[in-house]
């Protein structure tokens, strides 16, 4: 994820809960009816946090499209209160209306040219409404709000209303084998960062390379993201460099040292990639598209003909980080599929180029948004977009409920045929585990942790000593991986 949020949401360390109790793996019967809801929500509690959703985070600006809204509370454990009960004020900022399940009008509190504001009240835990977008091309800041507790928000991409949707043909979604080797993976991308600052790790009582030590306790593969010119004065690390070419080349090599799978995550960027920003790298602007294009195919060949040199190739990459609102804007925002296509396209050629047997995965930030992921997978689909697994982001802050999760990758493994993996989360890690690995028809790859070692609910603490949380992968590798 990102720098802006990582500072933002320290606080939602609270969000490592887990249930203690072991779990089998489930047949696919099971597991298409499997209820998780026991896994983040308790019967009462003290409020701590809102928690809001958007079931949609790309909409139709023509005035008629809807997105549901689920707004609820949870504890300082992470816990959704099933009894919670509490008022808040939702705001907007750009073209859309409020409105509330049962299609009534939701109490007024204010418009204006800028914002418009309602009122309304979460009962028996949880508040539903509608999102309905207006006819303005934009982008919209959704907020919730309530005294004492922190704010949560939303924003959504409208396109316009002649974007041309497309549906996959039956000989498009071309079924792809059962990858074999599943993962339990962390994304340890600061790892040179923390290294640079004197950190230190350690395993009952001894010093261990920070890779070592996941190793023993059951991961399989490190994560790695890459920014194109992260050095750059308004880049990722000014001057440093941090997570460009040469420390993706020297950390990939302790990772094969290591005996570990790696997975390189391209951003396609000078600094972060996420569906709230895919700024372009400042060596490719004023570029015409056709030539942005083939500048994106030619720096992903670089990177990995480098690797490969090394014999360090990637296992697995991902082409873009987070893209359901595009990458490289504003030629390949999300409002443009076809560009968007091209541009994917491109590096996918660049990665079958140095070697066809490396897995390619497209990412997507929509854990538990079912509809959205159908939305871009069919429309990247039937433009000729080609892939070998789905991965997804998990944050309960923003992805909706472990239920919501379960229900769209039983969705999608179906209607696409490929594995899916968790290739981001950070709470409920049993849970999480045991959904990913216990999909139907053997479809879940796996999972990867993000920066388990110093953000969020870490795996470590500030002096580099194992937290509990560490040893929940020896148990998940037990029941999973052995």
């Amino acid at each position: 994820m990102k720098s802006n949020i990582v500072l933002s949401f320290i606080a939602f360390t609270l969000f490592i809960s887990c249930n203690n109790k072991p779990k089998e793996r489930q047949t696919a019967k099971e597991q298409s009816i499997k209820d998780y809801s026991e896994w983040y929500q308790v019967e009462t509690g003290k409020p701590s946090a809102l928690v809001f959703a958007s079931y949609k985070t790309t909409m139709i600006a023509n005035g008629k499209d809807q997105a549901l809204l689920r707004i609820s509370t949870v504890d300082s454990l992470g816990m959704e209160i099933k009894d919670a009960s509490l008022p808040f004020e939702i705001s907007i900022k750009g073209d859309a209306t409020i409105i509330d399940i049962d299609s009534s009008e939701v109490e007024s509190v204010l418009k204006s040219d800028t914002v418009s504001v309602w009122k309304s009240h979460i009962t028996n835990g949880v508040k539903k409404l509608w999102l309905r977008a207006g006819n303005s091309k934009d982008r919209i800041t959704v907020k919730v709000s309530t005294d004492s507790l922190s704010p949560a928000s939303h924003e959504i991409h409208t396109i316009p209303e002649d974007v041309k949707l497309l549906k996959p043909t039956k000989a498009q979604i071309s079924e792809r084998s059962k990858i074999k080797q599943e993962m339990l993976g962390a994304d340890i991308s600061f790892l040179p960062q923390l290294e640079a600052r004197g950190m230190k790790f350690y395993d009952d009582g001894l010093e261990k390379d920070a890779i070592e030590i996941l190793k023993d306790h059951g991961f399989n593969y490190i994560r790695l993201r890459i920014f194109v010119n992260p050095e750059n004065e308004k880049g990722y690390s000014p001057a440093k460099g941090f997570c460009g070419l040469d420390y993706t080349l020297q950390m990939a090599k302790r990772i094969k040292d290591a005996g570990l799978n790696l997975l390189l995550d391209f951003h396609y960027s000078d600094t972060w990639a996420d569906p709230q920003k895919q700024f372009k790298p400042k060596a490719w602007e004023g570029l015409e598209f056709n030539e942005l294009t083939s500048a994106l195919k030619d720096y992903t060949k670089s990177v990995l003909t480098q690797l490969k040199a090394q014999g360090t190739m990637p296992d697995m990459v991902q082409i873009g980080n987070e893209i359901n609102h595009g990458i490289v804007w504003p030629e390949g925002h999300i409002s443009n599929l076809d560009n968007l296509a091209n541009l994917l396209k491109a590096g996918t050629e660049a990665v079958r180029e140095v070697d066809a047997g490396t897995i390619v995965m497209m990412h997507l930030a929509l854990g538990g948004q079912n509809e959205e992921t159908v939305f871009w997978f069919d429309n990247m689909i039937a433009r000729g977009v080609e892939f070998d697994i789905i991965g997804l982001s998990y944050y309960p802050i923003w992805h909706c409920t472990l239920d919501d999760l379960n229900a769209n990758m039983l969705d999608i493994i179906v209607r696409y045929q490929k594995d899916v993996n968790v290739v981001e989360y950070s709470a409920f890690k049993k849970a999480v585990n045991d959904m990913a690995f216990n999909l139907s028809n053997d479809r879940g790859n796996g999972t990867c942790i993000w920066e388990p070692l110093n953000t969020w609910s870490k795996i470590f603490d500030e002096n580099g000593q194992p937290l509990k949380e560490l040893y929940y992968y020896d148990e998940i590798h037990k029941a999973f991986l052995e």
